[in-house]
């Protein structure tokens, strides 16, 4: 029997898989430059966090590190429990994570909804991320010249993904508290309650109980995204209202703050 290895990283799964192209090339003025990728076929998961500018608007510079690494380590344990997504890129305040069957999914598009719905039901510190997907060829592959090269995924899902985390809701689409945008043709005939099935809890006497999860899936609209053109795109909204057990900011404000004491304290001893 075959052992299936979980890839923690890109790099970890271009080592172990052939490239479909490994390359090199003259930029035209005699310097060379590296090729080298595999193209797969894989679900492109974006999410940042909401206002971020004027949130960060206030906060030192320790502070808004800590906000911001705050933000990627929830964000990357809730979408990659028990799943087999890898983490792309942290860019700013945005976090970019792959699915594809060759990480071991079965359906990556259902795997990032599902990473996407954990996210979202999960945010105890209300960070309320924009979550947008789109899937398709993409390729896996080195970036970069000798003096650095990093490993990403490139390919229009990539961009359209980016676009659709920055549409937001309409104006009469009512309360919202997070929603995920992602283009119309992906959702296909796919069946909502089996993507999205009810909260299971397990009552002391072993009972399941079956709660509503308060997610919604809206009907398509075209929507105008920046040098894609208007696409039509599909959301699945989340209309539970739920209060932070402490708001993002004020935890980082706090947490430098212990620090500082602590460190005092320890100087002092």
């Amino acid at each position: 029997m075959g052992v299936s290895y979980r890839y923690q990283s890109l790099e970890d799964f271009l080592i172990s898989a052939p490239l479909t192209i490994d390359a090199q090339f003259d930029d035209g003025w005699g310097a060379r430059f590296p090729v080298k990728g595999r193209e797969i076929e894989a679900t492109v998961v974006f999410a940042d966090i909401t206002a971020f500018s004027a949130r960060a608007r206030d906060l030192t510079p320790e502070q808004t590190l800590f906000f911001v690494n705050n933000f990627f380590a929830w964000i990357a344990a809730e979408a990659l429990r028990g799943g087999s997504g890898i983490v792309d890129k942290y860019i700013g305040d945005e976090l970019m994570i792959v699915f594809s069957r060759e990480f071991g999914s079965e359906d990556p598009f259902v795997d990032a909804l599902h990473a996407a719905r954990s996210i979202a039901q999960n945010d105890a510190h209300s960070y309320c991320p924009h979550i947008g997907l789109a899937s398709g060829p993409v390729i896996v592959g080195y970036v970069g010249t000798p003096l650095k090269y990093n490993c990403s995924v490139f390919g229009a899902p990539v961009a359209l993904a980016a676009r659709c985390a920055g549409v937001l809701p309409q104006d009469d689409a009512g309360y919202v508290s997070s929603s995920i945008v992602f283009p119309a043709s992906e959702w296909d005939d796919r069946d909502f309650d089996a993507v999205f099935p009810p909260n299971r809890l397990r009552d002391p006497d072993g009972t399941i109980i079956e709660q509503p999860h308060g997610w919604e899936l809206l009907s398509p609209r075209d929507v105008e995204l920046k040098n894609l053109g208007t696409i039509p795109l599909r959301e699945i909204v989340h209309r539970t209202f739920h209060f932070p057990s402490q708001p993002a900011e004020e935890r980082a404000k706090e947490g430098i703050a212990d620090y500082r004491a602590h460190a005092r304290g320890h100087s002092s001893g």
